[in-house]
């Protein structure tokens, strides 16, 4: 393909997603980057954070004092600076994943990377929890970074760093310690504890800043939900909101609880395969889809965990042949398509029947299918993979030199 022809589909493509995003996003106003922006601005005043809430609304600052931390210089710059950094820093770091995520897939086919990168940036902006998230002026596109840093950068140079950027996010929101969990099944012992110490010393230096902040969200905002709305609401999309939309239920707690030891079950036997192909893409991809699931809160532009895994259904489509080619593909063409439509808010005011059931809970089908389905390879070309002599170590998990081929029956997890 000419170089003339690769511009003109991109600048198709970025008119195509520019028309689509003014004719159908949703106009949010920054909402959530005001929360944070009031609250740091009302704490700097003298107030105390938690006890803020955005004017003519019930919503409040939810996360760490940590969070609050790094969100100080807001509080020394005005609301137009405040929208321009965020949109300039979301815009940044969504480039900078999508190329640490194409490049391989970009080697792979022999295309170039900057059409690659060109045309995943528009269809992201496409996406639904990716405008979500800017709009709303949200954070999860940067605590996906850091967790797609510390695995897929540090952990693959065997970095004694391993772990950091984890502890770090984990810090900044609960959710993201889950890979925590992530690094203790894979048996990177080292590097868990590396996030752990890291998690603990940001918040103890909080505690220390802010120790009024602290007291008050450990033993108070943490636990009240009603500070990040209700349960039932169509954006909560994970495996809590289904069983809130259904309504009251008989045994309705136990339900959720059998159904995230059944995800966590099968997330645990993926994630322990992946590591031992040393497919560290797959285990980000997986642990970031388990996490959205089990979260009791999952807004919708939290689903921006779920890029990886279509990437990978991306690379690995493209990459096989026949009937599994088009398979892959095509799930990911479809569950691109769903995620970026809205979908689920044709069911946001109804209740009852399987029509609602199977529709307003779209992205949690979506989820699971990508977590039971989504292919674990070798490390891509283009990223760099184990030895092939002598003990490799994928952070502090070792991988025996290889022996010679047996006759014996192999047992995968």
């Amino acid at each position: 393909m000419s170089r003339a022809r690769q511009i003109t589909i991109v600048v198709a493509t970025a008119f195509a997603a520019l028309v689509f995003v003014a004719l159908f996003a949703q106009r949010h106003g920054f909402f959530d980057l005001n929360v944070y922006y009031g609250a740091i601005r009302y704490w700097m005043s003298g107030g105390e954070i938690y006890d803020f809430f955005r004017p003519r609304s019930t919503y409040g600052f939810t996360y760490p004092p940590f969070a609050a931390l790094v969100m100080l210089p807001m509080a020394l710059v005005p609301w137009p600076v405040a929208i321009v950094f965020s949109c300039v820093a979301t815009a940044l770091v969504t480039w900078w994943l999508l190329r640490l995520l194409l490049t391989p897939l970009a080697r792979q086919q022999g295309w170039p990377r900057w059409y690659v990168l060109a045309l995943a940036l528009c269809l992201v902006a496409v996406y639904e929890p990716m405008r979500e998230t800017f709009l709303f002026g949200q954070v999860n596109v940067y605590l996906l970074g850091l967790a797609a840093f510390d695995l897929l950068v540090l952990a693959r140079r065997g970095s004694r760093w391993t772990g950091v950027a984890i502890g770090l996010a984990t810090a900044i929101k609960l959710t993201p310690g889950i890979f925590i969990v992530y690094l203790l099944i894979t048996r990177r012992w080292r590097a868990a504890l590396t996030a752990a110490a890291t998690a603990a010393a940001a918040t103890l230096l909080a505690a220390a800043v802010a120790p009024d902040a602290s007291r008050e969200f450990w033993t108070s905002a943490l636990w009240d939900t009603d500070r990040v709305g209700v349960l039932s609401f169509i954006s909560n999309q994970s495996l809590q909101g289904v069983i809130a939309r259904i309504g009251e239920v008989p045994g309705g707690k136990a339900i959720w609880a059998v159904l995230v030891l059944g995800v966590l079950a099968l997330w645990f036997v993926r994630c322990r395969e992946a590591v031992r192909r040393g497919d560290e893409v797959a285990g980000l991809a997986f642990t970031g889809i388990v996490g959205v699931l089990i979260s009791p809160v999952t807004w919708v532009h939290h689903l921006v965990w779920l890029i990886p895994a279509l990437v990978l259904l991306v690379q690995h489509g493209f990459a096989a042949g026949g009937r599994r080619r088009w398979a892959l593909l095509g799930l990911a063409a479809v569950s691109y398509v769903i995620l970026s439509s809205r979908v689920v808010w044709l069911w946001e005011d109804q209740v009852g029947g399987w029509a609602v059931f199977l529709g307003a809970n779209a992205y949690v089908w979506i989820c699971l299918a990508l977590l039971l389905v989504t292919p674990i390879g070798r490390p891509a070309p283009g990223l760099p993979d184990l030895p092939d002599e002598g003990a490799a170590q994928l952070g502090d998990v070792h991988v025996a030199p290889a022996r010679p081929k047996r006759r014996v029956r192999t047992v995968r997890y």
